[in-house]
């Protein structure tokens, strides 16, 4: 029994780390109204939260069952059986959530511990019926298959049913309020609100008093079959309540409905989920405790898992109090959390996916569709529904403010009663249904009818939202395939197989925390663009230098970091260089949007003082442009096992690269101390690297005619000697545009001291559409 002692030490262990990587993945659901909003400071929303957690706990004594008999018949497995499964499920439940968690995507923790549960008493049963002797059929048996059979039709009926009707009901309510819902507020504000606080009170009933160890089945009797009675009369007293405080204070009565939303869904998430975390470890104690003690523990059938069992309230708020932990201090909660609010924000900016074929395929077919609604709709409708949901208004006040919402308080609030609705609804009829799926379907549907995925960003969401629905799917894939291995080997391995285990988990957990670090700190950089947070036009261009800088920082790293792997033949740091250059191009997209978006802070006559800021954005296109070809056309080159350019042709590349460094050093400088009088060592530099080229173009024709350079290196090198002057080449324009804006802006036009004028003839030669010829 020693090994057993160590395997139940171990679940709990696991347990505790389940509880972490559950609640990173959960939290999502409770917390992405109220922080998309800011209804309120970041610390009160977790504290409304925490005090949700903490009383669902209380709720949830009477679900633990389910990882007990809920997947498995109990009684067709031995008390080693038992334990080999738990201890899989464990290891498979902690290291997929965690992984689901490391790249931000929300999961749900039910389909993980059922699949466990599933994969790794599956792989048993084969295993016990095979050693039998006995006909494969027979692991039916063993085994509760509908109820894996309700998960996935809970996840369609989830996917259809919640993403439709938010949008539903988010086109209607924003059709009533429109944006600027804050006057219309007063008129049907207090109806609006009666109906989302009873949606919202009618869930924690229906929640609550299910498993509650405090509530007598009397009360919960009573309050069940008096439901329509309590909401009828809920409703009349949240109107009267709510029409006194719009008509006698100005309290915005929305920031209850969310604030009161989010205690409800982290109260359901606790009292539902936390089986997810502890029932295995529960489960696993309880059958030590029956075991321990029988002379034949191992080949003990565990009829006794078949049996009630009462959790104590202690143990359940030791368990709250770890999960109120991990949604303060986890990290990974947080990324988890922004996927969702990137991907419902109602402006544009840093999209965190890329498009992909199926995604372009529906947003086509969408907008075909709507092509057709329109032209049998009449005009009038069409110009009445384009006026309830015009945003421009709202927009510009939200660039005023550097920390602006997501979204509004009138698309939290649908959110958080949607959600509640239909959760409440399938719960009363017995249907199996995801709070995760729900409530992520519903922000997705709402935003959708919010016209937050317009045709700048919709390719994008909607292949964020296909890759989370598609990792649905996949979790229940995964944990079933893991935890069956992971049986398997415990069941053959022993202590061996245990230990390996344990070794694995904590180097794949340590990995993942790395990697999810490195992102963290990667989209960190992307997101940091100052220009958002600019309030008027010298703020602006004084931002607008500081993301330059950092762009030309990354330019000129990611040039020698490419130089240098092709100087060595090391394809794997033209790998590393070809991903730099993905993620330079996302932090220019950032860049030239936040461009954009300033725009709408200047005044009129500021737009009229010459500035051009269509050059800056299309030099910076035109600089990442040639940069990508430069990694190209080395990693090509490398991929192909061509052979390596001569010392010669690599020493006039490095050497030229050289020049171009020093030329942004210079360019960086003059940006951040704002020296446009004086720009005589850049311009030097510039001119530098132009004459190099022509000097090296020549070398090159030498080598040709002298035969030491072959066809394809010199079509290389000649390449990148066009690539690399006109990269110079735009950083020149680049400055010269920030100059030209900087005199029109920041400086006064009448100033004394004369500016010298810097040659600009010379400044970009050639674009990607227009090459300047290379000289053979």
């Amino acid at each position: 029994m020693d090994l057993f002692v160590i395997i139940l030490g171990i679940l709990f262990v696991l347990a505790i780390s389940d509880l972490m990587v559950g609640v990173s993945n959960d939290a999502v659901n409770f917390l992405n109204s109220a922080i998309g909003a800011k209804v309120a400071p970041r610390y009160i929303i977790l504290i409304v939260a925490s005090l949700g957690i903490l009383i669902g706990t209380t709720f949830s004594s009477g679900l633990m069952e389910v990882a007990r008999k809920g997947i498995f018949n109990p009684e067709m497995f031995y008390f080693s059986d038992i334990m080999t499964i738990f201890l899989a499920v464990m290891f498979a439940d902690v290291l997929l959530l965690d992984l689901y968690n490391t790249f931000g995507l929300p999961t749900s923790t039910t389909v993980s511990i059922v699949f466990d549960l599933l994969g790794a008493a599956v792989a048993i049963s084969i295993l016990k019926v095979a050693n039998a002797g006995a006909n494969i059929t027979e692991i039916i048996n063993y085994i509760n298959t509908s109820k894996a059979l309700a998960i996935i039709s809970g996840i369609l009926i989830s996917v259809v049913v919640a993403f439709t009707v938010g949008a539903a009901v988010q086109f209607i309510t924003r059709l009533v309020f429109t944006f600027e819902y804050e006057k219309r507020v007063k008129r049907y504000g207090a109806i609006f609100g009666s109906i989302s606080l009873t949606a919202i009170s009618f869930f924690i009933l229906l929640k609550g008093t299910k498993g509650a160890s405090f509530i007598t089945s009397e009360m919960s009797a009573w309050i069940e079959s008096n439901i329509a009675m309590l909401m009828v009369y809920s409703v009349i007293l949240w109107a009267v309540i709510f029409q006194f405080i719009i008509w006698f204070t100005k309290f915005n009565i929305l920031k209850p409905i969310v604030l009161l939303g989010t205690f409800a869904l982290a109260l359901a998430f606790a009292a539902n989920d936390l089986v997810n975390f502890i029932g295995v470890p529960l489960a696993g104690l309880t059958s030590y405790n029956v075991a321990h003690n029988l002379p034949d523990p191992v080949n003990h059938l565990m009829v006794e898992l078949k049996g009630a069992v009462t959790t104590p309230t202690s143990l359940l708020l030791l368990a709250g109090a770890v999960m109120v932990a991990a949604l303060w201090f986890s990290k990974k909660a947080q990324t988890v959390t922004k996927t969702e609010l990137n991907l419902g924000r109602q402006d544009e900016g840093f999209e965190r996916f890329e498009s992909s074929t199926l995604s372009r395929i529906i947003v086509r077919m969408s907008i075909s569709f709507m092509d057709i609604v329109k032209a049998v709709t009449p005009n009038v409708i069409i110009n009445f529904i384009n006026k309830r949901f015009e945003t421009s208004k709202t927009q510009l006040d939200k660039l005023k403010d550097g920390d602006a919402p997501t979204f509004d308080l009138l698309r939290a609030s649908v959110n958080l009663m949607v959600a509640s609705i239909l959760i409440s609804f399938a719960t009363s009829l017995k249907l199996p249904l995801s709070t995760t799926y729900v409530t992520f379907m519903v922000a997705m549907g709402t935003s959708l009818s919010d016209r937050a995925w317009g045709r700048e960003s919709a390719v994008y969401r909607v292949n964020g939202v296909i890759t989370v629905v598609a990792g649905w799917f996949f979790t229940a894939f995964m944990a079933f395939t893991v935890a069956a291995v992971f049986a398997i080997a415990i069941y053959y391995g022993g202590w061996i197989a245990i230990t390996v285990l344990v070794l694995l988990s904590g180097y794949i957990m340590f990995s993942t925390h790395i990697l999810h670090k490195n992102r963290v700190k990667d989209e960190e950089e992307f997101e940091k663009s100052q220009v958002a947070s600019a309030t008027d036009g010298t703020e602006v261009m004084d931002a607008i230098f500081q993301d330059i800088n950092l762009f030309l920082d990354s330019v000129s790293t990611n040039l020698k970091t490419s130089l240098t792997g092709l100087n060595k033949e090391d394809r794997s740091k033209l790998k590393e260089s070809k991903s730099e250059v993905k993620k330079i191009k996302k932090y220019s997209n950032v860049i030239m949007s936040q461009i954009i978006n300033s725009v709408k802070l200047l005044k009129d006559s500021e737009v009229k003082q010459g500035r051009r800021y269509g050059k800056i954005i299309a030099s910076i296109q035109e600089i990442h442009a040639y940069l990508r070809e430069m990694n190209q056309l080395s990693f090509d080159h490398i991929e192909n096992n061509h052979s390596r350019l001569a010392d010669e042709e690599m020493k006039d590349l490095l050497t030229l690269n050289e020049n171009i460094t020093a030329m942004v050093a210079s360019a960086v400088t003059i940006l951040n101390e704002k020296t446009f009088t004086d720009t005589t060592e850049f311009t030097s530099r510039y001119e530098l690297t132009k004459n190099s080229v022509l000097k090296l173009d020549e070398n090159q024709l030498s080598r040709i005619k002298k035969g030491k350079s072959s066809s394809r290196n010199s079509i290389l090198y000649l390449n990148l000697l066009s690539d690399m002057e006109n990269i110079s080449s735009h950083i020149n324009e680049l400055i010269m545009v920030c100059k030209k804006n900087y005199q029109k802006i920041v400086q006064p036009i009448n100033e004394s001291a004369p500016i010298p004028q810097v040659n600009e003839a010379s400044a970009s030669k050639g674009t990607k559409t227009g090459k300047p010829d290379k000289t053979v």
